[in-house]
C-alpha cells in the first residue's frame, strides 16, 4: 500500500463485513522512504509486521506491528491513511477496521524500535503482581530486571511494586511498595538498593512509618515525597529520613483543606513547585505547596481518581481507577476536556491507575486488571500499542501482572513526564 508516497505492505483481500470496534483503529508507524507499490496477496499468511519497502536500496524496512495480526484482509488508501478492513487473524474472521498512519515521532522504518510510541528511549513498568520492575527498550525486548539472580543481596524483602520512576538522569530508579509499606531507591543498572524508608511489612504513622505508599517522587533538592493513603498524608521527606513537612493529619481520612485529606493516592511534583494531590476519598484533585498551603481544590465526577498530570497552564491528565476505567482532561472548575471511555471492546480499561501524555503524542496507561500496558491515540481512541496480554497475567516474555506504574527515560538521561524532578 502506499501512504502520502510511502509504501507499505501488509494483508490481502477481504472477506467479513467490516465494523469499528472500540479500541481498534489507529497503528502508528516509522515512515519509510519509497514512492510508489502495492499490498501483499490474498494468499498471505497470519502476519503482524508492517514493512516499508525502500526502492534505493530494494529492501523491506520493519516500520511497526499490527494491533490485530491478519490475512486476507482488504486494503484501502486515502491521503495518509491506509485502512485494513476484515479478514482473518489465525483461521478466526476478523469482524473490525485497522487504521496505519505514518508518525515521526515513533521512529523510521528500519530503525531499531520503529513504530514504538517510545521511539529512542525505555519504558521501566513496576510489575506489581509479579513483584518485579522490568525495562524494555522500543522493541519491547527486556534489557533489565530487579530483583534478578544478578541483583545484590535484599534485606527490605522487594515486594508489591506500586510505582516506580527513574531519577538521577536514570542512573537511579525510586519505586514505592505500596503493601511492604517502603520506598526504596535503586541504583540503576547495578540493583544495589542505595536509600530507603520505612519498615518492610510493618505499617504505621510514627516517624520511619508508612501505611500504602503511592506514588513517591524524588524531587531536584534531594527530598522525597510520597502520598500515605492510610495514613491520609502526604509527606515531604529529608534524605536523613526525617520528615520536613507533613499535608494532611494523621488517620483523619476526611477532605478538609488544608488540614485534612481523603486518601491521598497522587502527589505529583509540579513546575512551580507545588503538588498535584489526588484523594480517594470524595474524587478530589488538590494542588499543595510542599509546606501545606492550598492553592485550589476541585471535585471530579469520576469513582477513583489516580495519580494526576499537568499538562499546560490549566490542564490535566487523570486515570479513574475503575471498570470500565476513564481517561480524562480537565481544568481546575471541574470542567472535562477530553474523556476516552470504552464501555467495552479491547479499547476498554479494567482498573487503569496512572495515564501520561508521552512525547509521541499518545497516552500510555498501565490497565492494570487486564494485564497490560497500552499506548492510546487521543485524536482516535485507538490503541497503538501494547504490551501484555489482555485479561491473562503471567511471568513470560510479552507478559504481565497487574502492572501498576511506569517511567520513560531518553537516552540523554532525560524523564519528558515529569522533567522537574529529581
Amino acid at each position: 500500500m502506499t501512504v502520502d508516497g510511502e509504501l507499505f505492505v501488509a494483508g490481502g483481500a477481504s472477506s467479513a463485513a467490516p465494523r469499528l470496534v472500540p479500541g481498534l483503529g489507529t497503528t502508528q508507524l516509522g515512515p519509510g522512504r519509497s514512492s510508489a507499490g502495492v499490498g501483499a496477496g490474498a494468499s498471505s499468511p497470519t502476519v503482524s509486521a508492517i514493512w516499508a519497502f525502500d526502492p534505493g536500496s530494494r529492501r523491506l524496512l520493519p516500520a511497526g506491528r499490527l494491533q490485530v495480526p491478519v490475512s486476507h484482509a482488504a486494503v484501502v488508501v486515502a491521503g495518509s491513511t491506509a485502512w485494513i478492513v476484515g479478514g482473518e487473524s489465525h483461521g478466526a474472521l476478523v469482524a473490525s477496521v485497522q487504521m496505519l498512519r505514518p508518525a515521526r515521532a515513533f521512529g523510521n522504518a528500519g530503525a531499531p524500535g520503529a513504530g514504538s510510541p517510545y521511539f529512542g528511549g525505555r519504558l521501566l513498568v513496576a510489575d506489581r503482581g509479579n513483584n518485579r520492575l522490568l525495562v524494555m527498550d522500543a522493541r519491547m525486548h527486556l534489557v533489565w530486571k530487579y530483583p534478578s539472580v544478578s541483583s545484590p543481596r535484599d534485606p527490605l524483602r522487594f515486594y508489591f511494586p506500586d510505582d516506580a520512576f527513574f531519577v538521577d538522569h536514570g542512573t537511579a530508579i525510586l519505586s514505592n511498595q505500596e503493601q511492604n509499606e517502603t520506598i526504596i531507591k535503586i541504583a540503576y543498572p547495578s540493583g544495589r538498593i542505595v536509600w530507603s524508608y520505612g519498615h518492610p511489612g510493618r505499617a504505621g504513622t510514627a516517624p520511619g512509618y508508612l501505611s500504602e505508599p503511592d506514588d513517591a517522587y524524588l524531587l531536584k533538592n534531594g527530598q522525597v515525597t510520597v502520598a500515605d493513603a492510610i495514613n491520609c498524608r502526604v509527606l515531604v521527606i529529608n534524605q536523613n529520613r526525617t520528615v520536613a513537612h507533613q499535608i494532611g493529619a494523621n488517620g483523619v481520612c476526611v477532605h478538609n483543606p488544608p488540614t485534612a485529606m481523603g486518601s491521598p493516592n497522587g502527589d505529583t511534583p509540579l513546575a512551580d513547585g507545588n503538588l498535584l494531590v489526588s484523594e480517594i476519598n470524595g474524587s478530589w484533585i488538590s494542588e499543595y505547596t510542599v509546606t501545606g498551603t492550598l492553592a485550589w481544590t476541585v471535585h471530579l465526577p469520576i469513582s477513583y481518581p489516580s495519580d494526576p498530570q499537568q499538562l499546560g497552564p490549566d490542564r490535566y491528565l487523570i486515570a479513574d481507577y475503575a471498570s470500565p476505567g476513564q481517561i480524562l482532561e480537565f481544568n481546575r472548575k471541574g470542567q472535562i476536556l477530553y474523556r476516552y471511555h470504552p464501555a467495552s471492546g479491547p479499547g476498554m480499561l479494567d482498573h487503569p491507575s496512572l495515564t501520561e501524555l508521552l512525547p509521541s503524542g499518545v497516552f500510555m496507561v498501565n490497565d492494570d486488571y487486564h494485564h497490560r500496558m497500552v499506548a492510546i491515540d487521543p485524536a482516535t481512541g485507538a490503541l497503538v500499542w501494547q504490551y501484555g496480554v489482555t485479561g491473562k497475567p503471567g511471568t513470560a516474555p510479552g507478559e504481565l501482572n497487574t502492572p501498576d506504574g511506569f517511567d520513560l527515560l531518553l537516552p540523554n538521561g532525560s524523564t519528558p513526564t515529569h522533567p522537574t524532578t529529581g
